[in-house]
């Protein structure tokens, strides 16, 4: 028997039990510096695969060799497994049914893929997987840049009077229930530039150049507004038009500096028509105030002249009274009267002649005349 050890099996050939016990014994050593790390990596894996086994309900170390040879290496399911299997797979459940809503959010719930509910802001349930849930923003504004602001000939529109304009918008909306804008538009944003188009189209063609150009850009918003907003409600669109910035109204660029020619030419018409009207405003005033001092001044003439008569008339009557009483009295006062008034203003030197007429009583060389003008002149 000891010479047997050192047979096929013997010696320092093998590197099981026998050959531990020869290094033991004082056989020979492996070198050092051999391949050590190699095994035990393998180790290391194989008590992990020992280890899973464990939390599998499979068998330990102890029962490797047996479990190996009856084919009972794999896992083998007991309750604390099933266990874990079903807490795993209600936070998962739970993970997929619960969600949360933001303050400017609101989320449809799908039943089966049709429309079932609401949803508000706050935590929400939808049991996954027979109901789903979309989330969407409600209140945030989303703008549509109309026209010619990206650069193409998109605002170029004719209007009523058949010029063309070059017009720049901006639609601002948001969503007010979201199940029929889910449902109802295929494309939402794309239906809302056409609506917006169309809808900027028909006001123009409605309108004229100078308007639009000057004064009328926020009527003209404001009906944009309306018709838009009109249109998507028929839809069902759940769309809401906020309002819309009118930004730019021009002519085209071709024809810009010719325009702005045209637009000078029309102002200092106007400027001229306002001064022309102010010249003929004043001299019109002037005329109707003259016009209406003459009546006045006729009017009073008129009068006076009236009034003139109707005295000439009672005086001719007081005196035809008087003369029917005292002809010979009347007759001489009228005589005085009258010669009164031809003669009161005529330079005269009166006479009187003597018995012989022939005027002696006056010094033939006195300078009457020349006396009388000196008084008047002095009294002057």
């Amino acid at each position: 028997m000891a010479g047997n050890s050192g047979g096929p099996w013997g010696g320092g050939g093998s590197s099981g039990g026998g050959g531990n016990r020869g290094n033991n014994g004082g056989g020979r050593k492996p070198p050092e510096g051999d391949g050590p790390q190699i095994p035990e990596i393998d180790e290391l894996m194989k008590k992990g695969q020992e280890q899973l086994r464990v939390l599998m309900g499979g068998r330990g170390g102890s029962g490797r060799g047996g479990g190996q040879g009856a084919g009972g290496g794999g896992p083998v399911f007991t309750k604390g497994t099933v266990l874990i299997g079903v807490v795993v797979a209600a936070v998962l459940w739970g993970a997929a049914s619960f969600y949360t809503v933001k303050p400017e959010e609101q989320s449809v719930e799908l039943f089966l893929g049709e429309f079932s509910a609401v949803g508000n802001p706050g935590l929400n349930f939808a049991p996954w997987p027979f109901v789903t849930a979309e989330v969407i923003p409600v209140t945030r504004e989303q703008n549509e840049d109309m026209g010619g602001a990206r650069g193409s000939d998109d605002g170029l529109m004719l209007t009523g009077d058949e010029n063309v304009v070059d017009i720049d918008y901006q639609v601002v909306w948001n969503i007010n229930d979201p199940a029929k804008f889910l449902f109802n538009l295929r494309d939402p944003r794309q239906t809302i530039r056409a609506v917006s188009e169309s809808a900027m189209r028909e006001i123009i063609a409605q309108s004229e150049l100078a308007p639009i150009l000057n004064r009328d850009r926020g009527i003209i918003a404001d009906r944009l507004q309306d018709l838009i907003q009109t249109t998507m409600d028929s839809y069902d669109s759940g769309v809401n038009i906020v309002r819309v910035n009118f930004d730019k109204a021009d002519p085209p660029q071709d024809v810009i500096a010719a325009f702005r020619d045209v637009q000078a030419a029309a102002q200092e018409r106007d400027r001229l028509q306002n001064v022309a009207d102010a010249y003929a405003n004043r001299v019109l005033a002037e005329a109707r105030g003259e016009a209406a001092q003459v009546l006045e001044e006729a009017e009073a003439y008129r009068a006076q002249q009236i009034n003139s008569a109707q005295g000439e008339a009672s005086r001719f009557s007081a005196v035809l009274e008087e003369y029917s009483k005292a002809p010979d009295v009347t007759r001489k006062r009228l005589y005085l009267e009258r010669m009164e008034q031809v003669l009161g203003d005529v330079d005269k030197i009166i006479l009187d002649e003597n018995s012989t007429g022939q005027g002696q009583g006056v010094v033939p060389y006195l300078p009457l005349n020349e006396l009388r003008r000196n008084q008047v002149q002095e009294s002057n």
